[in-house]
Protein backbone atom coordinates (compact mmCIF):
# COMPACT_ATOMS: atom_id res chain seq x y z
CA UNK A 1 0.00 0.00 0.00
CA UNK A 2 1.30 3.48 -0.75
CA UNK A 3 1.63 6.22 1.90
CA UNK A 4 2.94 9.43 2.24
CA UNK A 5 5.54 8.33 4.11
CA UNK A 6 7.32 5.70 1.23
CA UNK A 7 6.46 8.60 -1.48
CA UNK A 8 8.85 10.73 0.34
CA UNK A 9 11.34 8.70 1.01
CA UNK A 10 11.04 8.23 -3.10
CA UNK A 11 11.68 11.81 -3.41
CA UNK A 12 7.99 13.06 -4.41
CA UNK A 13 6.73 16.41 -3.01
CA UNK A 14 4.14 15.16 -1.34
CA UNK A 15 3.06 18.10 0.21
CA UNK A 16 2.61 20.11 -2.88
CA UNK A 17 0.83 17.46 -4.61
CA UNK A 18 -1.78 16.98 -1.72
CA UNK A 19 -2.21 21.03 -2.03
CA UNK A 20 -2.52 20.20 -5.20
CA UNK A 21 -5.45 17.58 -4.39
CA UNK A 22 -7.06 20.68 -2.26
CA UNK A 23 -5.58 19.10 0.94
CA UNK A 24 -7.25 15.37 0.53
CA UNK A 25 -4.11 13.26 1.37
CA UNK A 26 -6.54 10.08 0.21
CA UNK A 27 -7.27 11.12 -3.03
CA UNK A 28 -3.15 11.92 -3.60
CA UNK A 29 -2.65 8.96 -2.73
CA UNK A 30 -5.05 7.05 -5.42
CA UNK A 31 -4.08 9.18 -8.28
CA UNK A 32 -0.27 8.39 -7.51
CA UNK A 33 -0.91 5.06 -6.74
CA UNK A 34 -1.75 4.79 -10.73
CA UNK A 35 1.26 6.31 -12.02
CA UNK A 36 3.22 3.27 -12.26
CA UNK A 37 0.44 1.63 -14.64
CA UNK A 38 0.03 4.95 -17.26
CA UNK A 39 -0.09 3.39 -20.90
CA UNK A 40 2.64 6.73 -21.64
CA UNK A 41 5.38 5.38 -20.48
CA UNK A 42 5.05 1.98 -22.77
CA UNK A 43 4.06 4.25 -25.55
CA UNK A 44 7.20 6.28 -25.22
CA UNK A 45 9.69 3.01 -25.06
CA UNK A 46 7.58 1.90 -28.73
CA UNK A 47 7.61 5.28 -30.29
CA UNK A 48 11.29 6.17 -29.76
CA UNK A 49 12.10 2.35 -30.95
CA UNK A 50 10.29 3.00 -34.08
CA UNK A 51 11.76 6.14 -34.85
CA UNK A 52 8.51 8.20 -34.05
CA UNK A 53 9.90 11.02 -32.43
CA UNK A 54 6.80 13.52 -32.67
CA UNK A 55 5.02 10.11 -31.18
CA UNK A 56 7.17 10.06 -28.28
CA UNK A 57 7.31 13.81 -27.55
CA UNK A 58 3.56 13.95 -27.27
CA UNK A 59 3.99 10.61 -24.85
CA UNK A 60 6.69 12.19 -22.62
CA UNK A 61 4.55 15.53 -22.54
CA UNK A 62 1.88 13.80 -21.37
CA UNK A 63 3.97 11.64 -18.67
CA UNK A 64 5.49 15.33 -17.42
CA UNK A 65 1.83 16.51 -16.73
CA UNK A 66 0.81 13.75 -14.69
CA UNK A 67 4.28 13.74 -12.62
CA UNK A 68 4.32 17.68 -12.03
CA UNK A 69 0.40 17.75 -11.04
CA UNK A 70 1.36 14.72 -8.45
CA UNK A 71 5.22 15.92 -7.45
CA UNK A 72 6.20 12.41 -8.62
CA UNK A 73 10.09 14.54 -8.21
CA UNK A 74 12.31 12.30 -9.53
CA UNK A 75 10.43 10.58 -12.22
CA UNK A 76 9.10 14.04 -13.41
CA UNK A 77 13.03 15.02 -13.43
CA UNK A 78 13.69 12.27 -15.83
CA UNK A 79 10.22 12.66 -17.90
CA UNK A 80 11.26 16.67 -18.17
CA UNK A 81 14.67 15.55 -19.61
CA UNK A 82 13.77 13.12 -22.28
CA UNK A 83 10.84 15.33 -23.02
CA UNK A 84 13.41 17.98 -23.74
CA UNK A 85 15.41 16.01 -25.81
CA UNK A 86 11.97 14.95 -28.04
CA UNK A 87 10.67 18.29 -28.45
CA UNK A 88 13.74 19.65 -29.94
CA UNK A 89 13.94 16.20 -31.86
CA UNK A 90 17.27 15.30 -30.62
CA UNK A 91 19.27 12.71 -32.98
CA UNK A 92 20.84 10.83 -29.65
CA UNK A 93 20.82 7.04 -28.16
CA UNK A 94 17.61 7.87 -25.58
CA UNK A 95 18.51 4.41 -24.07
CA UNK A 96 20.07 5.30 -21.37
CA UNK A 97 17.12 7.71 -20.27
CA UNK A 98 14.29 5.42 -20.81
CA UNK A 99 16.38 3.03 -18.76
CA UNK A 100 16.38 5.48 -16.00
CA UNK A 101 13.13 6.28 -16.29
CA UNK A 102 12.07 2.62 -16.36
CA UNK A 103 13.98 1.90 -13.04
CA UNK A 104 12.18 4.33 -11.54
CA UNK A 105 8.77 3.86 -12.29
CA UNK A 106 9.70 -0.39 -11.41
CA UNK A 107 10.62 1.55 -8.23
CA UNK A 108 7.65 3.40 -7.75
CA UNK A 109 5.29 0.80 -8.37
CA UNK A 110 7.29 -1.54 -5.63
CA UNK A 111 6.13 1.40 -3.54
CA UNK A 112 2.08 0.66 -4.78
CA UNK A 113 2.22 -3.07 -4.17
CA UNK A 114 4.59 -3.62 -1.35
CA UNK A 115 2.37 -4.45 2.04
Amino acid sequence: MLTIDKLNEYGANTAEGVARCMGNEALYLRLASTVADQPEFAKLNDFIASGDLNSAFEAAHALKGVLANLSITPLYEKVCEITELLRARTDTDYSPLLSEIGSLKDELKRLIDSE
